[in-house]
């Protein structure tokens, strides 16, 4: 097994603490690895539950090839599905296999950033894509190099929180006028330069927010999300979990409110007179409180440190057929 983790760039986060919101209550059950990425949350799982099932989805091709030579010592116990999350959930090819567990990790693998070759970091100098599925037509070079400057702002502000989104998005349609932004390393020194002097020296590198944004509104990160929920929630058997882990606050709020929505009495709609539901929360959360890494994770690992842990246990079951 060795050769299978030689080029293994992500480590997963919150390792324990999934283990323990997400121990198979039938060790002989399905866990769906929503996120799958290099593999690491399976290869876990799957060492620790010797009957365990784990099926994974991710949208990358590439990164799956990493998974699957990791993973291969496992034979069918593991399942491999190349899609985006949403489109899995949606049309279900498992038929009436149903799951016990359901993770999704949506932190971005330190795989994209370290050997994507597609410019998801601005601390190398690689052309402008941002692309995780290689068919989604729109590119970050299509973004950054022909949407209107409004647009573009809109983009840094809604999905980075930048706080300096105008003048950097005027910033880029000046220097576009002069020759078309080709690569990550000019659009980080274009950041750079459009942002006050304080913010270059700041905590987090001036164009993290910035490439954040573009990243999520290339791959419709935050609509994909808030697709796959109800999905998700609806193939889950009774008592089964799903745990998210979210590594900003846009996501976060999202699962945070979905979350919610299950474990309400009545979710009648307010317009009804009376509850037709028979007030029964769907869901129990677990989480009261995002759980979050030790500072021995952080330590070890920095891109934990934004990481959170919301975990759902399904009560009631809903439609599925």
């Amino acid at each position: 097994m060795r050769g299978a983790f030689m080029d293994i760039a992500h480590y997963p986060v919150l390792k324990e603490e999934v283990f323990s919101y997400l121990r198979p209550k039938d060790e002989s059950g399905l866990l769906i690895d929503a996120t799958l990425g290099e593999g690491g949350h399976a290869h876990m799982f799957l060492e620790r539950y010797p009957a365990l099932q784990v099926v994974g989805v991710d949208a990358d091709n590439r990164i799956m090839q990493v998974a699957r030579e990791r993973l291969a010592p496992y034979g069918n116990r593991m399942r491999f599905f190349h899609t985006w999350f949403n489109v899995f959930f949606r049309d279900y090819p498992l038929g009436d296999e149903r799951p016990d567990l359901i993770l999704f990790d949506l932190g971005i693998s330190v795989f994209h950033y370290e050997k994507g070759e597609r410019g998801f970091s601005f601390r190398k100098d690689e052309n402008l894509d941002m692309r995780l599925g290689e068919e989604l037509e729109i590119t970050a070079f299509d973004m950054v190099n022909e949407y209107p400057e409004e647009e573009l702002a809109d983009i840094f502000f809604r999905f980075g929180e930048e706080g300096y989104s105008r003048r950097i998005a005027a910033a880029i349609v000046r220097a576009r006028e002069e020759a078309p932004i080709l690569t990550t390393g000019r659009l980080a020194e274009i950041i750079r330069g459009a942002v006050p002097m304080k913010y270059r020296t700041g905590r987090l590198h001036p164009a993290t927010r910035t490439f954040q944004a573009l990243r999520i509104a290339v791959n419709g990160e935050l609509a994909r999300l808030e697709g796959v929920l109800e999905h998700a929630f609806s193939v889950l058997k009774p008592g089964g979990r799903i745990g998210i882990i979210a590594f900003h606050s846009l996501e976060d709020r999202i699962v945070k409110w979905f979350f919610r929505e299950k474990q309400k009495p009545c979710t009648c709609p307010p317009e009804w007179p009376i509850c037709k539901c028979g007030g029964i929360p769907k869901a129990d959360i677990l989480t009261k409180k995002p759980v979050r890494p030790g500072e021995e994770e952080v330590r070890l690992n920095p891109p934990s440190r934004s990481a959170r842990l919301r975990v759902l246990e399904k009560r009631e079951d809903e439609d599925f057929s």
